[in-house]
């Protein structure tokens, strides 16, 4: 059996003062305290790998935020990005929107919200975990010609479709409460694998002493 480890990295804090929802917005940029976070789970990586940890392979979301966050990582562990939009943040039709909360009390967005399962205002949660499976099974292979057995790939992406696959990963329904996401700025969730079969879920969070006073937008 072929070992594997695919951890998925959501980006670090976000420059974003009017608190808009910034979905695919180009040009959101890490704060300073983002950039923080970001050498952060970079040193979280180089540690592994000084450990022993094969850490080869690392893909990124297209978006300026997840570029961001990656370059620290790759710098670390002296490996190439490769650009993955099957990582993207999802689609929403809230996008661009400040203040979201406020928003909602405006009839007008009322029949985007029929359907909260699905989600009926943005790509399904099924979509999403499809696509980022996908991405994550190549990286896996990848990253198994790089290291052989054992070897690990880093996905720097965003919360909602990180979210959605953990889910996916451990049996669990999609639909959730933004709120009750675990997955915060720069966390690592990890999917590990012998060959294609999916054997454990871990989680860790290493920027957790950043958080506090951190802007975190649900869906960001």
């Amino acid at each position: 059996m072929s070992r594997a480890s695919i951890h998925l990295v959501r980006h670090g804090e976000v420059f974003n003062p009017d608190g808009i929802l910034y979905g695919r917005l180009p040009e959101f940029h890490l704060s300073d305290l983002g950039r923080e976070m970001a050498d952060r789970v970079a040193n979280y990586f180089a540690e592994r790998r000084s450990d022993g940890a094969k850490l080869v392979y690392l893909v990124a979301s297209p978006l300026t935020r997840a570029q961001e966050t990656a370059a620290p990582i790759a710098r670390a562990l002296g490996v190439e990005t490769v650009t993955d939009e099957r990582i993207l943040e999802a689609e929403n039709r809230f996008e661009g929107l400040p203040g979201v909360k406020r928003q909602l009390r405006n009839p007008r967005y009322w029949p985007l919200l029929r359907n909260p399962m699905k989600p009926s205002w943005g790509e399904p949660y099924a979509q999403q975990v499809d696509r980022v499976m996908a991405a994550v099974h190549e990286a896996r292979i990848h990253a198994l010609e790089l290291g052989g057995s054992g070897a690990e790939a880093v996905l720097v992406s965003h919360q909602l479709p990180i979210w959605v696959t953990r889910l996916a990963a451990e049996g669990r329904r999609l639909w959730h409460d933004p709120r009750s996401r675990e997955c915060t700025l720069t966390s690592v969730t990890t999917l590990d694998f012998n060959d294609m079969e999916l054997t454990g879920v871990r989680y860790a969070e290493p920027s957790a002493d950043l958080l506090p006073g951190a802007a975190n937008l649900p869906g960001a």
